[in-house]
């Protein structure tokens, strides 16, 4: 709303000037609170009977004051916002009346009741309150600006116009050229807005880019400390079969000793006994005695059980253990590398192109699953459309690499692979299957496992059932690798080959079974 059409709906209808303190009637009509009891104090003089000033709607009793707080913050938040409008005073109250007018001819300001004995002729030329009447006559003729000059694109008085410097030239009145100015800026505005939604939209795609990046910063810190837990709990176990065997070493070593020490006491106290009783028989007096006393050197005990016999700490066997240990551990790596690589590899986002599936394979809304009808879903014969039950991906790969997984828990049998885009796709037999032409590359699932390309097949040994299968392929090295992401990740096949021509994920969908791309 204009600043003067939004000023004169402030105006109070009876003193004409911005609300004071507004007060609403019941018939929903505003008055400054001093203005409108003054009215009232002069009703009750005359009648007995109110009345609204405005709609003359009648009271039989002196209607209450409502607080109008919502329009006294518009006024307040007005003035706030008017600051130089409100600063203008009337040139003609006394005391002073916030002006509503100021005409450049006059070079005065009006409020709303010496605006109407003003004059209305076209020369007095009417604006919001101003006291910079200056800025709106020419700097050279002290004259009102009254046209625009299009050619210098200046503001100019009647005199440039006439014998000024602008003689001859295109000019406008001030107004006209104003709204062509407005029309251009409506035009520069719709433009900027629509630079500022598309730059909203790159905000809220940062945004998104943001949110969505962190979640996958989330989902590879997860992956990679359980990869570490992992390689952690490996080496503890190798450590803790080392730290086993020489524990169990030690135990026996001191154990072989604690039975030698105890038979070497044995043999002390034996051999102490012995001493005593030679001793004894040496302090007998009697030759008799000590002649017919029986002793032989049989009787003392040999000596045994030396430090040799104890044993040692067999260090070979220790590394040994450590050995298969590390060899073991090593063996784990390879599989751990496999994960390593997935843990921080970002998956293709790989749709199906419904242009290509077959009319007996229906595809889901968000174009990742695959499921077989038994009933025709009567697409448009399409050049690119298959013609036995298979389609393939909307993303082609011509360079780098690419990774992506595949849900096959939901088909008991299953064919999955990639395909080069000049595959045949109008015959309905075998060479038009996935990999069973040189076009295509593919792992497949019935009773049996098996790599096929070509119409080669080899047979894979698979010791559990396959549930989710990650296919890697890496461009430019030529290499399609499929992988059983099982704990631990176990590689059942790679082709190497060269391509010549862009890849597409590709699926074969059997009877009564659905595949979905993770």
């Amino acid at each position: 709303m204009a600043t003067s059409s939004l000023r004169d709906e402030l105006i109070c209808s009876i003193c004409l000037n911005l609300y004071k303190e507004p007060v609403s009637l019941k018939c929903g009509h505003n008055f400054c609170r001093g203005c409108i009891v003054t009215a009232f104090d002069t009703q009750k003089r005359k009648s007995t009977i109110y009345s609204c000033p405005e709609c003359r709607k009648n009271y039989k009793e002196r209607p209450p004051l409502e607080k109008n707080r919502k329009l006294r913050n518009i006024v307040d938040n007005f003035r706030s916002a008017h600051l130089e409008e409100r600063e203008v005073s009337c040139t003609y109250c006394n005391p002073p009346v916030p002006a509503t007018k100021s005409c450049l001819l006059c070079e005065a300001s009006f409020c709303n009741k010496h605006l109407r004995n003003h004059s209305k002729s076209a020369d007095h030329i009417l604006t919001d309150p101003t006291t910079t009447f200056e800025n709106r006559k020419c700097s050279i003729h002290k004259e009102i600006l009254k046209y625009y000059c299009t050619e210098d694109s200046a503001c100019i008085c009647m005199s440039c116009l006439v014998a000024g410097e602008h003689r001859g030239h295109q000019v406008e009145l001030l107004d006209e050229a104003s709204e062509k100015k407005k029309e251009k800026l409506k035009d520069v505005t719709e433009k900027l807005n629509n630079d500022r939604q598309e730059t909203e939209k790159r905000i809220q795609n940062l945004g998104n880019h943001r949110t969505l990046e962190k979640r996958k910063a989330n989902d590879v810190t997860k992956r990679v400390t359980e990869l570490f837990r992992d390689i952690r709990k490996h080496l503890d176990d190798v450590e803790k079969r080392i730290l086993t065997e020489v524990s169990r070493q030690e135990e026996k070593i001191s154990q072989s000793v604690c039975d030698m020490i105890q038979k070497l006491e044995t043999q002390k106290n034996d051999l102490s006994r012995k001493i005593n009783e030679i001793e004894a028989l040496c302090d007998i007096t009697d030759p008799l005695t000590v002649l017919r006393k029986e002793f032989s050197n049989d009787d003392i005990i040999p000596r045994s059980g030396d430090v040799r016999d104890a044993g040692c700490l067999d260090e070979e066997m220790i590394s040994q253990v450590l050995h298969r240990g590390l060899l073991h551990f090593t063996d784990s790596l390879k599989d751990m590398k496999i994960r390593i690589q997935f843990t921080v590899m970002k998956k293709s986002d790989i749709l199906l192109d419904i242009k290509t599936a077959q009319n007996y394979i229906i595809i889901s809304q968000d174009l990742k699953s695959a499921t077989y009808t038994n009933k025709s879903e009567n697409r448009p014969d399409l050049p690119e459309r298959f013609k036995c039950r298979q389609v393939i991906s909307t993303q082609s790969f011509s360079s780098g690499r690419h990774y992506w997984e595949v849900d096959v828990s939901g088909a008991k049998d299953w064919l999955i692979g990639v395909a080069a885009q000049s595959m045949e796709r109008k015959i309905a037999g075998n060479e038009s299957f996935i990999g069973y032409n040189d076009k295509s590359w593919s792992l497949t699932q019935r009773d049996t496992l098996f790599s096929w390309h070509k119409n080669v097949g080899i047979k894979i040994d698979s010791k559990s059932s396959l549930k989710t299968v990650g296919i890697y392929l890496e461009y430019e090295a030529g290499r399609l690798s499929f992988y059983q992401l099982c704990d631990p990740i176990r590689l059942l096949h790679t082709f190497t080959t060269t391509f010549t021509e862009p890849l597409h994920a590709a699926f074969f969908v059997f009877e009564d079974s659905i595949i979905r791309i993770i």
